[in-house]
């Protein structure tokens, strides 16, 4: 009786958690079939006039369903670049000592700590100069100094787990330290490349400071695009609350595909 008690506390403690965690969801997918007036007239659990009108203006808008193309297009592309450039980073802190190495890594994860505010200015007058502003590169160039930081630091820690007898021995038996890398080495973390992975991808979709100055019409993320729902007539809550709703399911794939991964990455202590 005694084991019991605990096991029953527990699942209604996580029962009231997974309560309290999914109520703002379920509000905004609730929302999302309702009319504005609905909303705003009543409080009640169910929509009391069903409606996919604020589902079918995001999908025959353009200036809606672009933004969700534009903000899929730069997050991959800031996902395929940060990882291109932290796994040989994160393999050269984790295997290799040299002179500065411990200051650089902070330096790293110092920039991951700054507001993007403090890196506003610099983008917005480089990209001028350049001719990226309203491109998909500016905002994934831009997002590669907060992802790259944390891509290295996960992927390090994965690194460090791997005995470095690893490396010694397929360099005994003749391997080329690309193939060496790409056949055996990268297979090997292929967890902690999924955990690194998720956490680029979330973090340049939800970023909404730099997403909405570098861009403007051309490449404008759903992010921007979900603040200009003020009309004449006030806020379009039910179109907003729809938006929001779609904006959930990219990440709730990814969260699906690489959820065992970032479980071994608790374990591991880089998460």
């Amino acid at each position: 009786m005694s084991n019991k008690k605990p096991f029953r506390k527990r699942t209604i403690f996580l029962l009231l958690y997974l309560l309290f965690a999914m109520l703002p969801i379920y509000w905004m997918v609730n929302m999302s079939f309702k009319t504005n007036s609905g909303i705003l007239s009543n409080f009640s659990l169910l929509p009391q006039h069903f409606t996919l009108d604020n589902y079918i203006t995001i999908f025959t808008d353009p200036s809606w369903y672009s933004g969700y193309i534009n903000s899929l297009i730069y997050v991959a592309l800031n996902t395929v670049i940060s990882l291109s450039v932290a796994l040989p980073a994160a393999y050269a802190f984790s295997r290799y000592r040299f002179l500065g190495d411990k200051h650089v890594f902070f330096w790293l994860l110092t920039n991951r700590m700054t507001p993007p505010a403090v890196f506003l200015l610099p983008f917005f007058q480089l990209y001028s100069t350049l001719g990226l502003m309203d491109t998909y590169w500016a905002v994934a160039l831009a997002h590669l100094v907060f992802n790259v930081p944390l891509a290295v630091w996960i992927l390090e820690g994965f690194m460090s787990g791997i005995p470095r007898e690893v490396d010694e021995t397929a360099y005994i038996d003749g391997y080329s330290f690309p193939r060496f890398f790409l056949t055996i080495f990268l297979p090997l973390i292929k967890s902690g490349v999924g955990v690194a992975a998720f956490f680029c991808f979330m973090f340049s979709w939800v970023e909404l400071l730099l997403a909405r100055t570098l861009t403007s019409v051309n490449a404008k993320p759903i992010v921007a695009t979900m603040t200009r729902t003020v009309s004449a007539s006030g806020m379009d809550w039910a179109t907003l609350a729809a938006a929001g709703t779609l904006t959930i399911i990219p990440g709730a794939i990814v969260i699906w595909f690489v959820r065992h991964y970032i479980a071994k990455g608790f374990a591991m202590g880089r998460v």
